[in-house]
């Protein structure tokens, strides 16, 4: 009779193992290090270096493990799993072209500051530095997009190690540790201690902020009369999004988010400006150059925010930053009032002093900056013609928003003219929802993060809007669904071209549209198909939301729509390279 999977890993597992001592192996301590730690999931690949680690793995049944089909979307799909949840996602690789392969993911994951573990096998000690099979240098090449990394040469020194990763990993800035683990060492043995708690004499974040700077912020804020709140990524890591409605709500100022900080503040409350930046909209970009006190709290004013820093320093306005990295305050742009802090902390300080503050806002100051905010909102910038002949992506976007509003939804997204529709015309209410690589850029990851969120939520609908182009990446990762029964609904907006790509060959390079065009697509449907998934073709409007409705129905597969958009869209608003955030185009009129 044949024996399942499990029982015979558990006639396996029943027997002596001989590399079984009365102390554990590296790779056992490796283990129990991720047991202590909570760790559910670990995305990995297999390989030389790392076997006796897998052969630990295959002997506990806490941690599920895994197997993607390549190393970066092992580091993509621990990275959506850390967006969506919070907490420090953890992959496992071997060496030389495992890590050279998980890269890409790491830098993706240091650029947003996402709190994640990378453990990587490397040759034994003795043959390091000699060009051994499967050799890299791991701590040099990682060392630019990491938080910080090890190699560890002892056993004993493993489980402080990893405890350290860890609490690097979460604490302060989050970021990716790698910890790279020669053979020899997940071999030999060592008494196993895990400790509770860490001390690091020269890692020491800041929690509280200054209250005298935040004393300050306050008398600025109050004595206002445009005031602004700017808000990042780190409101949303700091997990700070209600002390931040709670801020709006006392003070009735406007606020925007960055890419990264969509759903801090809810996207639907007529306080809020939209997306400000390169693809922002008017009303949030006019409102950044034209305040007169803005609150900038776990942003970092990057090139794709306030465009040309000259042309942003070209108005005088008084800057309050709060961050919890000390390098990121007047980094790119002077600010008045430095406050280094957890951002959660340093708000609840701040709604508690304006509370117990005798001045309050000036209402008809207020009053007569949100009228002139109403006339630029009165652009309508994000208005576009629709069509019965043909699919407009933000019709598509604004389809799925309609039909997933009141449902748990999680968004990812790849990287290109679709994310930024997904940015503008999907409207986040809460936070962790939308996950996408924003400081890098990074085509491939929308199918690894939805994977990873799956696994996180599956009661949660997850999808992934993306293009032609950046679905190809890591396409791969279809198989992955089907093995671990993560079903993700795939939304290809299939413009045939490279999309942003095509927009600024359009714009700056007199539409000379060079190697920009998909000329040899699969069939996406047949795919779909051959992985063992639905996968489903649109080409006419009216076909969307039937289409969308039909991928919502079959919640236990995955759902593969291949939708066939307009070839010549463009996002706008823009601001082109070298521009100031309020030398805005509207549209094609304004070229």
């Amino acid at each position: 009779m044949d024996m399942s999977a499990a029982e015979i890993k558990r006639a396996a597992t029943a027997q002596p193992h001989p590399t079984q001592a009365a102390e554990p192996n590296g790779s056992e301590i490796l283990v129990r290090c991720l047991q202590a730690e909570g760790v559910k999931y670990l995305w990995g690949y297999p390989g030389g270096a790392v076997l006796y680690i897998y052969d630990a793995l295959y002997k506990q049944e806490t941690i599920e493990h895994v197997l993607v089909r390549h190393e970066q979307a092992a580091i993509h799909a621990a990275d959506g799993y850390a967006r969506a949840t919070g907490d420090v996602g953890v992959a496992l690789v071997t060496s030389g072209p495992g890590v050279t392969n998980a890269i890409t993911g790491i830098a993706t994951a240091y650029m947003d500051s996402i709190p994640m573990v990378i453990i990587t096998g490397q040759v034994p000690t003795p043959a390091i530095g000699l060009d051994a099979f499967q050799e890299c240098d791991t701590v040099g090449i990682t060392r630019p997009i990491v938080k910080h990394n090890f190699l560890v040469k002892d056993v004993r020194e493993l489980a402080l190690t990893m405890k350290k990763a860890f609490h690097i990993a979460r604490t302060g800035r989050p970021g990716p540790v790698v910890v790279d683990v020669p053979k020899d060492v997940s071999l030999k043995t060592a008494p196993f201690q895990y400790p509770a708690a860490v001390e690091m004499r020269s890692y020491s974040p800041a929690k509280k902020g200054h209250s005298g700077q935040i004393r300050k912020a306050v008398q600025l804020l109050l004595q206002a009369k445009r005031p602004y709140i700017y808000t990042g990524g780190g409101v949303i890591l700091g997990n700070a999004s209600a002390q931040l409605r709670q801020l709006v709500d006392l003070l009735g100022y406007p606020c925007t988010n960055t890419l990264m900080g969509l759903g801090a503040f809810p996207s639907t409350d007529p306080r809020f400006l939209g997306m400000l930046g390169m693809h922002g909209t008017y009303e949030a970009n006019m409102t950044m150059q034209n305040c007169d006190v803005l609150l900038a709290v776990g942003a970092r004013f990057d090139d794709r925010v306030i465009g040309n820093p000259k042309h942003f320093a070209s108005v005088e306005r008084k800057i309050v930053h709060v961050d919890i990295d000390p390098s990121s305050i007047s980094k790119r742009v002077k600010v008045d009032i430095p406050i280094v802090g957890d951002v959660k902390e340093v708000l609840q300080e701040l709604i508690s002093q304006i509370k117990e503050a005798q001045a309050k806002p000036d209402s008809q100051a207020l009053s007569a900056w949100w009228k002139q905010i109403a006339e630029w909102r009165g652009r309508e910038c994000l208005k576009y013609k629709n069509s019965d002949e043909v699919i407009k992506p933000q019709f598509v976007v604004e389809k799925l928003w309609e039909l997933t509003r009141e449902r748990d939804t999680y968004i990812t997204s790849d990287v290109g003219q679709h994310q930024m529709w997904a940015a503008q015309y999907y409207r986040f209410d809460e936070p962790r929802r939308w996950i996408n690589s924003g400081g890098l850029g990074t085509m491939g990851v929308g199918l690894p993060y939805a994977m990873g969120i799956k696994l996180a939520k599956p009661d949660s609908d997850v999808f992934c809007i993306t293009g032609e182009g950046s679905i190809q990446m890591c396409i791969q990762e279809l198989s992955t669904c089907l093995q671990y029964k993560t079903p993700v609904k795939v939304i290809s907006l299939n413009n045939r071209y490279l999309g942003m790509v095509r927009q600024w060959q359009e714009l700056d390079y007199g539409g000379r549209y060079s190697h920009s065009y998909m000329e040899a697509l699969p069939d996406f449907v047949k795919l779909a198909e051959a992985y063992g998934h639905v996968g489903l073709k649109i080409e006419k409007p009216s076909e969307v939301e039937p289409a969308l409705r039909e991928a919502i129905r079959l919640k236990d597969r995955t759902v593969f729509l291949d939708i066939r958009t307009d070839p010549t869209e463009n996002v706008w608003p823009m601001v082109q390279a070298g521009k100031g955030i309020s030398e805005m185009l509207l549209g094609s009129e304004d070229l």
